[in-house]
């Protein structure tokens, strides 16, 4: 038979405790302990500041979650895994490398990087020369202004006017500044003011009706610079661009205003130059046979036009300009923008003043 103790009697006086209910209403020490177990500036749940009792079995089937849902919700959280590294590009083989040889200039839709832009990667002369194609468009222009120039003024200005639109956009761009819109428009207009005034003036009054307009143009630029909002770098830089683009844009009225006999000769040798120059050969020899085609060309059409000896040496000192124009075109990574528009204009504008200057 077991002894089972009599739970009436207590040897120790101890009252017995009666059985705890479960806490269905508002608990504080409950709420004390637990108001403390949300997520502080740490993201780590913090242990309680006061222990609260061992509560039985009933307590904790009511107790809420809260102390427990973090670490859980915490556990779920998928872990960030680094992705791994792409692997390498096989090296291409000695024969897949591309030519050593440089294609033109490309303006857009080709992934590969320009010639200019290699030339200054590698830290070398960014002289790229326009090619066959600008010196056709070079040599019409020229057979164009050589033509127009025995029929009347009227004639010759409208080659001429396209010479000069040509030549104010592309210096700007062959700066590197574009779009330039009022710089461009601005030098055009120039050079329309100075058309303008010779027509009215006549041949005979062209040294002042042109270098009128090209110190008017200089000081207007000056101040519609000096107006600017720049900083002073950027409006020097401009400054520069728009008087030298005026300058040629004017200057080239010089075929408006020199004879119409030295005009066809000389508009005729730069044409000449230009397409002997953009012949496959070495640049000694190219500028050598340019110059000697130029010489030819200039004996020959003022054998036509009754020259003689004279247009000879207006041809070769029209070529001389026009190869200065073609090297500047060349320069400073030009694109192909460039080239169909500086490249084309610059070696005709550069003779104007040589061809009135020797009429």
């Amino acid at each position: 038979m077991t002894n089972q103790p009599y739970e009436g009697y207590d040897p120790y006086q101890q009252q017995p405790q009666p059985q705890q209910q479960p806490q269905w209403g508002y608990d504080e020490q409950q709420y004390a302990t637990q108001q403390w177990q949300g997520q502080t500036w740490e993201t780590q749940t913090h242990a309680p500041v006061q222990a609260a009792p061992p509560a039985s079995a009933a307590e904790t089937a009511y107790t809420p979650q809260q102390q427990y849902a973090q670490p859980s919700a915490q556990a779920q959280q998928p872990t960030y895994t680094p992705p791994a590294p792409a692997p390498a590009a096989p090296s291409p083989s000695p024969s897949a490398e591309p030519d050593a040889g440089y294609g033109p200039a490309t303006l857009a839709g080709n992934a590969r990087i320009t010639d200019a832009q290699r030339a200054r990667i590698e830290g070398r002369s960014p002289i790229i020369e326009p090619g066959m194609q600008p010196a056709l468009l070079t040599a019409l222009l020229g057979l164009l202004l050589a033509a127009t120039a025995p029929l009347s003024s009227y004639a010759l200005v409208v080659p001429l006017v396209i010479l000069q639109a040509v030549t104010a956009a592309g210096w700007f761009r062959l700066n590197g500044m574009w779009p330039a819109r009022q710089g461009i428009a601005l030098a055009f207009l120039g050079g329309l003011t100075a058309d303008v005034v010779v027509l009215v003036a006549g041949r005979d009054q062209a040294p002042a009706a042109i270098l009128g307009p090209l110190g008017i143009w200089v000081l207007l630029t000056l101040v519609l610079q000096l107006r600017s909002h720049a900083d002073p770098d950027t409006r020097m830089y401009g400054l520069m661009a728009t008087v030298a683009s005026s300058a040629l844009t004017i200057i080239a009225t010089g075929y408006l205003g020199a004879d119409p006999d030295a005009v066809s000769v000389g508009a005729a040798a730069v044409a000449v130059a230009v397409l002997a120059r953009a012949l496959p050969l070495p640049t000694p020899a190219s500028v050598i046979v340019s110059l000697l085609a130029a010489t030819g060309a200039g004996i020959a059409v003022g054998g036509m036009t009754g020259l003689g000896t004279t247009g000879a040496l207006i041809g070769a000192a029209a070529a001389a300009c026009a190869l200065i124009g073609h090297r500047v075109a060349s320069y400073d990574y030009p694109s192909r923008f460039v080239h169909f528009t500086a490249g084309v204009a610059l070696p005709l504008a550069a003779a104007a003043p040589l061809v009135w200057v020797l009429h």
